[in-house]
């Protein structure tokens, strides 16, 4: 049986049974099979984390600010580790580990690839769903249980897991090393270890779906490019997150089973451990081999909405559409065959060095062939200066200061100078966390309506919220590239104790200001999201006047997305530009841009694009 006669199988059964069944309140909005209600629990979960994860970041900046100073907020949310309002210096360990594991997997890995893979797969192909709603809605709940496990662990006697988010053994390995080594480690290994399996089956159902369900005509060369950066994620996410989980099965057997995988010569207060023969470096091959395409992991997601966001609200189509779609190959394929880079001063081989050096500066070409393109779609076009378009532009510029300090990092030569000093942290921050944040964000502004029933945030609002959070952004984490070259080293409770550091001590207060600042106004998203879903001004069915199919479909939410057959395909996902001079059926004379689902005029270029 051909794909399309597959697909066209799928399409009947939904037709005659999809969204004519009686539907409780438990089965619409709890244990849902609808792609796009599953989206909304990733994206509401992943902000609850993500409120969490930064008011973490918020605490361990006033301690690195006025480390003598006494806080009552301490006292309120740290309990006996913040007893008279000092925190305790092995609890500032577990905030750093808890704030990093969230912000990576639980709040921009989940947040993205969970919400608008989830969203957008089915309405930008023209499928009626997932291809397993079950499975989907499994890959949820998992996801939901690591996040509640994870949250758990911060409540154990000992203390939340505080070994860094990268979870290094001995200080892992070894339940007596250090408080947050008990329980709260074990609960931590529990929680990626569920929060993997989600990721896996979310990747297979993705996978599956782009490439068994795209309507007629959706060839891959006329899929928008935020399908192809859903698609390859998904790619990469099945081929590294089993790597992770295998160190973390590893890691729970040194824990509890008496084996040493990263265990050798091990003393503690004078006493000699049994174990023999492990080595805590194979450790940081099996992390990173996960660790470094988890960076793409979360920032693929991000370039392809930026992209599909800078093409509408430039008006234009996007610059070098098979480049864009080569570089996000090249990307992937790269992000597997550069993971040594976060280990230079492990002891590694020099040759072995030099090689990850060349595979990690050439990654910098695919990642430059994109901001290029991206420039080049702004260049002369008429621009909407919409939030989502802000969010999008900041991206870029984000993508781009941050990348410049990777090419510092990625030689070995230069990066022993820095290593685990504040420079990392800075260029980190900048490329990974804020540029897939600006993704984030402009998603959200761009897809509101498609998410609410066509309601949208409010813009004043979101012009507020973008301009605080992007001159804060920087505000916070420039600065750290100085205080970083400096040799301020990261994960210290206080410099206190170095006099050399004296005089970067008003480098991290003017930082904890802006943190403060720019965590203040997420409060202002937060209401504008949550006060437009009920009560936010109704837009047009295609609000920002786009030429992709899931602005096609119904404006209220039925499973199936659209009420009579899936649109076809006739045409790329970029057709802007182009006025009509005549009006057709399918077209409004003058407007320009043609949707996907149009066909081709008898006068009008027929080139496959």
């Amino acid at each position: 049986m051909s794909a399309h006669a597959q697909v066209h199988g799928v399409e009947d059964h939904h037709d005659d049974h999809g969204h004519h069944h009686k539907e409780t309140f438990i089965t619409k909005y709890i244990f849902s099979q609808d792609h796009k209600m599953i989206s909304k629990q990733y994206l509401i979960t992943g902000l609850f984390m993500g409120v969490i994860g930064i008011l973490m970041s918020l605490l361990f900046r006033l301690q690195l600010a006025w480390p003598d100073h006494k806080f009552t907020i301490f006292e309120i949310f740290l309990g006996k580790w913040g007893t008279d309002g000092v925190m305790d210096p092995s609890v500032y360990l577990a905030l750093v580990t808890i704030h990093g594991t969230i912000m990576v997997f639980f709040v921009l890995t989940a947040g993205l690839s969970g919400t608008f893979s989830n969203l957008l797969i089915p309405l930008q192909i023209g499928a009626r769903d997932m291809a397993s709603g079950f499975l989907n809605m499994v890959s949820y709940w998992l996801f939901f249980l690591s996040s509640v496990v994870m949250l758990f662990s911060l409540f154990v006697e000992a203390g939340p897991a505080s070994a860094g988010w990268t979870i290094y053994p001995p200080l892992s390995a070894l339940p007596q090393s250090i408080p947050g080594s008990g329980a709260g480690m074990t609960l931590w290994l529990t929680s990626i270890a569920i929060f993997i399996a989600s990721s896996l089956l979310g990747s297979l159902n993705y996978i599956v779906t782009v490439i068994n369900m795209r309507t007629k005509g959706m060839s891959m060369t006329r899929l928008p490019l935020t399908i192809w950066a859903f698609f390859v994620t998904a790619i990469i996410g099945v081929v590294s997150f089993p790597v992770l989980f295998s160190a973390a099965l590893m890691l729970i057997m040194d824990r509890s089973f008496g084996t040493s995988f990263f265990l050798s010569d091990i003393y503690i207060a004078g006493e000699v451990l049994h174990h023999q023969g492990g080595s805590p470096v194979l450790f940081e091959h099996l992390f990173w081999f996960l660790g470094h395409p988890e960076v793409y992991i979360v920032i693929l997601p991000a370039m392809g909405i930026v992209s599909e966001v800078m093409a509408t609200n430039s008006r234009k189509p996007i610059f070098g559409y098979r480049a864009m779609v080569a570089s996000i190959l090249a990307i992937a394929f790269l992000s597997t065959i550069v993971w040594g880079h976060h280990m230079f001063i492990s002891g590694m081989n020099p040759f072995l060095g030099s090689v990850f050096t060349f595979t990690t500066l050439l990654i910098a070409i695919p990642s430059a062939v994109k901001a290029f393109n991206w420039i080049t779609t702004l260049w002369k076009g008429n621009l909407q200066m919409n939030t989502a378009m802000l969010f999008s532009i900041a991206f870029v510029s984000t993508f781009i200061t941050g990348g410049l300090t990777g090419i510092i990092l990625g030689d070995s030569a230069l990066d022993i100078n820095v290593h685990d000093t504040y420079f990392v942290v800075a260029h980190f921050h900048l490329v990974m966390g804020i540029s897939a944040l600006y993704g984030l964000l402009a998603g959200v502004y761009h897809w509101f309506p498609k998410m609410f029933e066509g309601r949208m945030m409010s813009k004043k609002l979101g012009y507020i919220h973008f301009w605080v959070t992007s001159i804060g952004a920087y505000g916070i984490f420039f600065p750290m590239h100085f205080v970083g070259m400096a040799g301020l080293p990261r994960r210290y409770y206080s410099n206190t104790a170095f006099p050399y550091f004296d005089d970067l001590a008003d480098i991290n207060v003017v930082m904890t200001i802006f943190a403060i600042i720019t965590i203040s106004v997420q409060v202002v998203f937060l209401y504008n999201f949550f006060h437009s879903i009920f009560y936010g001004k109704k837009g047009p069915k295609n609000p920002w006047n786009a030429t992709t199919l899931e602005w096609t479909a119904e404006v209220k939410h039925i499973h199936g997305n659209w009420d009579g057959p899936i649109p076809h395909v006739y045409r790329w996902a970029y057709d802007y530009s182009k006025l009509n001079k005549d009006e057709t059926d399918y077209v409004i004379a003058g407007q320009d841009f043609i949707p996907q689902n149009v066909p081709l005029q008898d006068n009008e270029d027929e080139l496959d694009h």
